[in-house]
């Protein structure tokens, strides 16, 4: 399975002319953890954001620990949550009423800027 799969099951629509599209699934005994990560421009990554319907916007995290699973370099990229000036956001759908994704648990995506003009979307989902 990969970023078609991934896309589907999180409700998202990878933006036209997304570069670097790389989707997983992570079979686990309880809940499959879904991967989605592509390069797109900002203001597409911020459109996806604001889509979850987050109660607060992107933000950066603190990102002096280390993450505690290993989930993107199955994708081969760094965590997200290691690389300095990442934007987090994270939801719960059936906790905001957002019907279109409620058989997500949770959702969180992390927006990094690349260079001018490109930014890497990373999503998760169970």
């Amino acid at each position: 399975m990969g970023a078609a799969e991934a896309s589907t099951f999180m409700k998202v629509r990878v933006p036209e002319g997304a570069k670097e599209v790389k989707g997983a699934v992570q079979v686990n005994p309880q809940e499959d953890v879904y991967l989605l990560s592509f390069v797109t421009d900002e203001s597409a990554a911020v459109r996806i954001a604001g889509e979850l319907r987050s109660e607060t916007p992107l933000r950066t995290r603190n990102h002096d620990l280390p993450p505690a699973t290993d989930l993107f370099g199955h994708l081969g990229l760094a965590e997200p949550q290691t690389r300095k000036g990442a934007r987090w956001a994270g939801v719960c759908p059936p906790c905001v009423g957002d019907k279109r994704r409620s058989a997500v648990a949770w959702i969180e995506i992390h927006v990094l800027e690349l260079d001018a003009g490109n930014t890497r979307v990373y999503m998760q989902a169970f």
